[in-house]
């Protein structure tokens, strides 16, 4: 242990470093602070020298058996750091951290316990060229804090994050130059702090439903956005924690199937300057700022600690009705963007340490399309992001995690590779291998696009699924190679290196991206009120009207509309692999056309929950319970290995085999023939697993038959011996569809396929079968 090189108080900073707008040169800005940075009345107190290790700050007993709490920030180039308590006035007490270990700074604070609020002040040098953006006029959140008290700046009033969160002069009236001008007022007044937590918990009273990814269903939902509009939840409930933990919450989805929430970002966010300034809110939270705390705003029993008890007992209350947790989480960027982007935490802490910089150290790398990228390849960094990945398993009691952006986690200097520390940390941990985890294969940087080349132990967001199922329903694929491919688990992309068809994880529809309901709905995005001009979001939607932009009265259209949506739903949860939904598609929620409503807190993108109500959406819903109720009956539809598609047993079945629309086992040729018509048959008879006691695994054999064309075709049902005739379970043309038509069918008969529909046929077994 060392002792730290001596600093002073903001108070005796130099004259010029007094001034408001202070050049990287040294010389002074025109303009006069409004708030500066004082030191504290009285002597500081002092800090005993404590423990550099867990970092962040944890409640624990001193020397003497003194209660206290230690407090540890690694800052790798800091002169030094300031450790600031706030009391409930929020007046400010300073603590030099004089103790300097391995680069952390480290401290033990008798009498201070959980509750206390608290930030830092880094001191160092400021040279922007260089890539040091210290400032000790900044309160700085610690990358370590478990709760946060406070927002950067409230939604909702058109105001800015005020300029004092910027270490430099946002408002310089040259631009070009601005990142270079250092502000020294004080940002204290006007950020959140870090709040003291003990939150020591054994989970001795949970059992985690540790379910096999082969069995999972998914369901993608907003904490705030699920329960905001729900009649049966208490008002001061919903777009909680606790509202999402209410039985009324709880109770659909475990109705539905569900057996896993994925839930869009609850790390503590910030939400951006130019939204702020049209009275907007980042809704969807993709702009971290704190990775070990719950965000606050979802808390329905305060900011002081309270919300991360709030978050535990959400867990408990899914784990208890069979429910994983899934979190999806951000730490390829943080909320302080680019050089121009406000001082919130890390960028103050040590610049050059936490994020990539450019050839330009002046200027970030930039592969997430948000202004920086942190720098994962830096053991510290590293060391964050499994820090808070254990926590929130061992602690909070999560269940997995899906990684947004992970090809820029996975970049070792510039290009992504599959060897980098990242992955390389993951796949040896003794916690994360063994929880879920979910990659977004891709980052905007070059080369970034990763689908199916992530190593074992990973599942991925499988977006040539989605692709291929939207492009066969509005009837624009010239031939069928590529659905067989994403219908039977996608081994094109995944069938290497001891992979398993459940790293595919299929889906339609996701938060970005229009929802079901109007992806049938809208040819074209409309997200003016988005407040852009229709400019943001993506114009590639493979989307398909019916024939009228938007709502309609007309009944073709809107009864044609929900076949579809009965098509899309069929083909998603007959499909092998892992589905996603989201939360409202089984009910036909709309956001009426806007396709990236990432800044609306709104009914646009709140599940309305009347529509569980409505007789015309009911049905919908009763589909998806049904299906999800098949696939979890029938382990055909689950399959743990892929398919083989060669011959068994003495009848020469296929575990997998492909029907033209003649009736006829397609050849090679015909998978590039022209075709709206696919039959897929999956034997029950070749499954190759076994169950718990060794036994092998057996079941129905199916067929599906699906039809994009918009006339009706016959179909010939398949004679000896791939059955000895088949029974209707589901035909998406119906709308009633609870019960199953159950209809029998002849082998080799004849039947018609309706105008873009899915049939799905149980093979009747040849007689003496025990199938």
């Amino acid at each position: 242990m060392s002792q730290a090189p001596e600093h002073g108080t903001a108070g005796a900073e130099t004259a010029a470093e007094t001034a408001l707008g202070t050049m990287a040169t040294g010389l002074p800005g025109p303009l006069s602070p409004s708030v500066r940075v004082r030191p504290p009345a009285g002597p500081p107190p002092e800090a005993w020298p404590g423990s550099p290790q867990p970092l962040g700050a944890r409640v624990c007993t001193g020397p003497g058996g003194t209660p206290g709490t230690n407090f540890a920030l690694w800052a790798a180039g800091a002169e030094g750091v300031d450790l600031c308590l706030f009391d409930d006035d929020g007046n400010e007490t300073r603590c030099p951290l004089t103790e300097l270990t391995h680069e952390i700074w480290h401290g033990f604070l008798p009498g201070v316990g959980a509750g206390r609020r608290y930030g830092y002040r880094v001191h160092g040098r400021w040279d922007p060229w260089t890539g040091a953006r210290w400032n000790p006029a900044k309160l700085l959140l610690d990358p370590y804090a478990r709760a946060v008290d406070g927002d950067f700046a409230p939604p909702g009033d058109s105001r800015p994050i005020p300029a004092e969160c910027y270490a430099h002069a946002r408002d310089w009236p040259d631009q070009d130059i601005a990142d270079t001008v250092r502000d020294d007022r004080d940002s204290a007044p006007f950020v959140p702090k870090g709040v003291v937590v003990d939150d020591r918990d054994t989970w001795a009273d949970d059992r985690r439903p540790k379910t096999p990814w082969s069995d999972s269903v998914i369901y993608e939902l907003h904490v705030r956005g699920f329960t905001r509009s729900h009649p049966d939840i208490p008002e001061e409930l919903r777009g909680t924690y606790a509202g999402l933990a209410h039985p009324a919450a709880v109770d659909h989805l475990t109705r539905l199937g569900i057996t896993a929430v994925e839930l869009l970002p609850v790390h503590q966010f910030a939400h951006e300057d130019h939204l702020l300034r049209r009275g907007m809110s980042n809704y969807w939270g993709y702009n971290s700022i704190g990775y070990f705390a719950p965000h606050a705003a979802y808390s329905a029993t305060g900011t002081r600690g309270a919300q991360v008890g709030e978050f535990k007992n959400m867990v408990r209350a899914l784990h208890r009705a069979g429910i994983e947790v899934i979190l999806d989480v951000v730490y390829n960027h943080t909320a302080e963007a680019g050089q121009l982007g406000p001082t919130l935490s890390l960028r103050g802490i040590d610049n050059s340490g936490y994020y990539r910089l450019g050839d330009d150290p002046r200027y970030y790398a930039d592969y997430t399309g948000c202004g920086n990228t942190l720098h994962v390849v830096q053991p510290q960094v590293l060391r964050l992001i499994t820090d808070s990945l254990r926590y929130w398993v061992q602690e909070m009691g999560v269940d997995g995690f899906r990684f947004d952006l992970a090809a820029a986690l996975a970049r070792s200097m510039h290009d992504v590779d599959m060897l980098s520390p990242f992955l390389a940390v993951i796949a040896q941990d003794p916690v994360l291998r063994r929880v879920k985890l979910i990659a977004e294969p891709w980052d905007v940087g070059n080369g970034g696009y990763q689908v199916g080349a992530f190593p074992p132990l990973w599942t991925e967001w499988n977006d040539r699924y989605r692709d291929t199922v939207r492009d066969y329903w509005r009837g624009a694929v010239p031939d069928v190679r590529d659905l067989g491919y994403r219908l039977s688990g996608s081994s094109d992309l995944y069938a290497w290196g001891g992979r398993r068809p459940y790293a595919s994880v299929n889906f339609i529809t996701a938060h970005d991206g229009f929802t079901l309901r109007d992806l049938v709905s809208y040819h074209g995005k409309h997200n003016e009120a988005n407040g852009e001009d229709n400019r943001d979001g993506t114009d590639d939607n493979r989307s398909w009207n019916c024939g009228a932009e938007g709502e309609t009265e007309a009944r073709d259209i809107t009864a044609l509309r929900r076949r579809q949506l009965r098509n899309l739903l069929t083909t998603l949860l007959l499909s092998t692999g892992v589905p996603m939904l989201v939360a409202g598609d089984e009910m036909g929620r709309t956001q009426r056309g806007n396709n990236n409503a990432y800044c609306q807190d709104s009914d646009i993108s709140w599940v309305d929950w009347s529509l569980a109500r409505d007789p015309a959406w009911r049905s919908l819903l009763d589909l998806t319970t049904r299906l999800i109720r098949i696939r979890r009956e029938h382990p055909v539809l689950r399959r743990r290995a892929f398919f083989s598609g060669r011959r068994h047993g003495p009848e020469g079945i296929r575990d997998l085999a492909w029907f033209t629309a003649t009736g006829e086992e397609m050849a090679e040729a015909d998978w590039y023939a022209p075709s709206l018509t696919l039959g897929m048959y999956l034997s029950g008879q070749d499954i190759p697993q076994r169950d718990e006691k060794g036994r092998p695994v057996t079941d129905d054999s199916f067929l599906v038959l699906l039809h994009s064309g918009g006339e009706a075709a016959v179909f010939p049902l398949p004679g000896a011996p791939w059955a000895d005739g088949y029974e209707l379970v589901l035909d998406t043309t119906r709308e009633d569809q609870r019960t199953p038509p159950g209809t029998l069918h002849a082998p080799g008969e004849d039947i018609t396929l309706p105008a873009r529909s899915v049939l799905l046929l149980r093979a009747v077994p040849p007689e003496g079968d025990t199938a």
